[in-house]
């Protein structure tokens, strides 16, 4: 069957030595790792091939925030000399591009892929029916007809992701509202935008729609916006962000919300004052809740934790021997990376004799703002929590030559090391090209590298990746 890939609809009884319940990114690199290891394979689908990333996570948003900074860069242009100019956003036609190019991406990796690579593609729902724990898992596959298929599997991942998550509030059913995935397809830019989050998407999502040409305000119940980051980082970036007009309302309390004359109307509590505001629309990014239900889980003794996610061992098998968990469905980081690597850890822990596990220790992030804001490793607060002996230095983006000759000169870096053995323990920038920066700081903690090493290492002149031997250079701010 495997030399001959096929997308399975019709009643049939299949078996594999693998099956993943979804056909994301952690269900792919599963796949992908089955069939290197010369094992059957198949992913059960039934949505959309391709998962979160691909078609509402970070492919279409990367696309729009790209096209948002192109609009902005034409209205404000940095440089004396150049006169530039942005019209009217047709925002119909830049999500009919976006789509287009999602639709080519999904036909070439996510459809012609598979079949070329010898993995099985089955539409339908998933459920499990039982599991003999040493010898198969039962999945029962319902496709659109109503037809069932049995499917029989050694091993089964589940990796059906993850979907926004709307808090309870009182008038949202009669409320038109959208999430961090509808906001994505709108027809026409919204006049004025309330977006309830102030954390990665809710931010990104802002500032998109702020450049769009959306007058924009920011909800987020946190004391303080991208509440993980390292409180000075925040602080930038909030700055930042209201330099550019988005309006921000923090340790704000949503109460209540309702259709008014002029759009919506969102009563809001902010340190015990009471405000109403007016919004065109409103998006709620108030995070991300693993989909699982309707998999059936309590038939094949599966655990899942407070937020409906299926909980794993550091080998992410479950709680059933013979099932696995991958990528945001287990409530770990819900980063697109980290799935992949799941997946592939999960299918070869599965199929070999040789269980792996993955480090986080110098796992980055990052929120792709304008300035961008990136991380990878501990904060100060988290270095006080854990008793760590700890230092800080900082280095003002501003003092970057590329930075300044480009007009992109908001923002800091900061690192954060052991004040005894001098070893790096986390660094956190807010600025132009952060991302890139820490994509280098998480090779130099991988290595285990020290504040000294760091600042005697060779780095290009003119490029942002110098704020990072910069910042080393410096002396501490701050010990604790």
């Amino acid at each position: 069957m495997q030399q001959n890939s096929q997308i399975i609809d019709q009643k049939e009884v299949l078996s594999y030595d693998l099956v993943t319940i979804g056909s994301g990114s952690a269900a792919r690199a599963a796949a992908n790792e089955a069939r290197r290891l010369g094992k059957t394979v198949a992913m059960i689908e039934n949505g959309v091939a391709g998962g979160t990333c691909l078609n509402i996570g970070c492919v279409p948003s990367k696309f729009l925030i790209a096209a948002a900074a192109t609009r902005l860069s034409a209205q404000r242009p940095r440089f004396q000399g150049l006169e530039t100019s942005a019209g009217a956003v047709d925002l119909a036609q830049l999500v009919a591009d976006k789509d287009l190019m999602i639709g080519g991406f999904r036909e070439t990796f996510h459809v012609k892929g598979p079949a070329e690579a010898g993995i099985d593609v089955i539409r339908g729902t998933a459920s499990f029916s039982s599991s003999d724990t040493t010898a198969v898992v039962r999945v029962i596959v319902t496709n659109q007809a109503n037809d069932v298929i049995n499917v029989h599997a050694r091993h089964v991942l589940i990796a059906s992701g993850a979907s926004p998550f709307v808090p309870d509030i009182p008038g949202l059913a009669e409320i038109d509202y959208l999430t961090s995935t509808s906001a994505m397809s709108l027809a026409r830019v919204p006049e004025s935008l309330l977006v309830i989050g102030g954390n990665a998407i809710g931010l990104e999502q802002a500032q998109m729609f702020s450049r769009l040409g959306a007058k924009v305000t920011v909800v987020e119940m946190a004391p303080r916006i991208a509440p993980f980051e390292d409180t000075v980082i925040s602080a930038v970036l909030k700055q930042a962000l209201s330099e550019e007009g988005i309006e921000i309302y923090e340790d704000a309390n949503l109460t209540g919300i309702a259709n008014a004359s002029n759009g919506i109307a969102a009563s809001v509590t902010v340190r015990g004052e009471e405000l109403k505001l007016f919004a065109d629309k409103v998006l709620f990014a108030t995070g991300r809740r693993p989909n699982t239900a309707g998999l059936d889980l309590d038939r094949v003794g599966i655990t899942i934790g407070p937020r409906n996610e299926v909980v794993v061992d550091e080998y992410l098998r479950t709680s059933n021997p013979r099932i696995w968990a991958a990528g945001d469905v287990t409530g770990l980081a819900q980063l697109v990376y980290v799935a992949s690597e799941q997946g592939t850890t999960a299918a070869h822990n599965a199929l070999t004799e040789e269980f792996r596990s993955l480090d986080y220790t110098a796992l980055p992030r990052v929120t792709f703002t304008a300035p961008e804001v990136a991380t990878v490793g501990i904060t100060p607060v988290q270095a006080e929590t854990a008793k760590i002996p700890y230092e800080v230095r900082e280095f003002p983006v501003s003092f970057v030559l590329r930075a300044i000759v480009s007009r992109h000169a908001s923002g800091i870096i900061r690192l954060v090391s052991n004040r005894e053995t001098d070893k790096i323990l986390g660094v956190h920038m807010v600025g132009e090209s952060a991302g890139e920066v820490i994509a280098a700081a998480a090779y130099v903690m991988s290595a285990g590298y020290t504040v000294k090493q760091l600042a005697s290492l060779w780095s290009p002149y003119f490029t942002m990746a110098e704020s990072l031997k910069n910042v080393a250079k410096t002396v501490p701010v701050f010990q604790g």
